[in-house]
Order: C-alpha cells, then structure tokens, then sequence
C-alpha cells in the first residue's frame, strides 16, 4: 500500500507493475488473507498501525479482485482504467507536434514493440501497443525474479521500452496535473 502510492505519485508505469504484482501475490496465496498476514505483513519492519493499514489494503484488494471476478487472471479495474488514461495520453502524444522527444523515444521503440507483439499469443496481439510495453516489462520482471537470464536482445529491448514508458509516466505527472500542452497535429 505504502509503495503503491509512492509509486503512484512518482511514476504511473512503475504503479502499474507493482500493482500487476500484488495482483500476482495475491492468487500466489490463493486469496488467503491469513497467509498474506503472516507471509508478508508480519514479516515487514511496520509498526502496528501500519501492519493494520497494509491489512486492511490486501483485504479490500482481495475483495475487489474476487467482487470483479479475476481470481484466475485480468487486471482491477482502477489498474485498468490507469492503464487506459496511458493509453490515451500516449495517443495524445503521438497527435501532438508539441512533444518530438516522445515521438523520437517511440520510433526508437517501435521495432522492439513490433517483434514482441507479433511473437506472442494472439489475445495479446489485439491489445493496444503501450498494454504491450507493459506485458513485456512484467514477463521480464518474473524471469528476473526467477533469477532467469534475459538474452542481450531482450536486454536492449527492456532498455528500450523502459526508456518510452519512463517518458510517458514522466509526461502523464504533468498530463495529472494539467501542465501537459497537447496540440493535434492538424491544428
């Protein structure tokens, strides 16, 4: 709780991981309150209030995950609505000539976009290009934390990616705060 609201406030796409995570920790404890408590909120150096805070936080998740009916898979709806607020801006952006730093992140990006989207499954090939940013980062982070090796293909993709969605989440602070100019292209 107390990191996804950092994360919220200091970078939209590292949110979004984290929460696709507590959403994979979650199922991983099959949806045990008890367990999450005693796997990861005891053993985090919280005080008291903050234990009860975080436990409160996994309960209401646990309930909205289970009330939206994505125990086995999918996303919360407030994850997915901020998903789709990216997704918006990013095609702002695009239309936007006031922004060729992101245009010139996305072209730099778009061939490693390409490959991924066409190597994998079909459901995920009808998803927009950005949700796919965003699955090919996380799938990443769980060979990572399988300790699996990444190829140097990868690598410079991840490198790559990462480098277009750190410049939408940067854009989107200022989008939030509405400081972000956005003028179409056929103005």
């Amino acid at each position: 709780m107390f990191i996804a609201q950092q994360k919220k406030k200091e970078n939209i796409a590292e949110y979004i991981l984290y929460m696709w995570q507590i959403e994979d920790i979650i199922r991983a404890y099959q949806f045990d309150i008890d367990a999450i408590q005693t796997g990861i909120i005891r053993s985090s150096y919280l005080s008291e209030e903050e234990q009860r805070q975080l436990l409160e936080w996994y309960t209401s998740l646990i309930e909205m995950m289970r009330l939206e009916n994505i125990q086995q898979s999918g996303h919360l709806q407030f994850v997915s609505n901020t998903m789709a607020d990216l997704v918006d801006l990013h095609y702002a952006l695009v239309q936007s000539k006031k922004h060729p730093d992101y245009h010139a992140q996305l072209y730099k990006s778009l061939p490693y976009m390409t490959d991924f989207m066409q190597s994998v499954d079909t459901s995920l090939q009808k998803k927009d290009e950005i949700e796919g940013c965003f699955v090919f980062l996380y799938g990443v982070l769980l060979l990572r934390l399988q300790n699996k090796i990444v190829s140097q293909e990868t690598a410079v993709a991840l490198e790559q990616i990462s480098k277009l969605l750190a410049l939408l989440s940067y854009k989107y602070r200022f989008y939030q705060l509405n400081e972000l100019e956005l003028e179409s292209l056929e103005e």
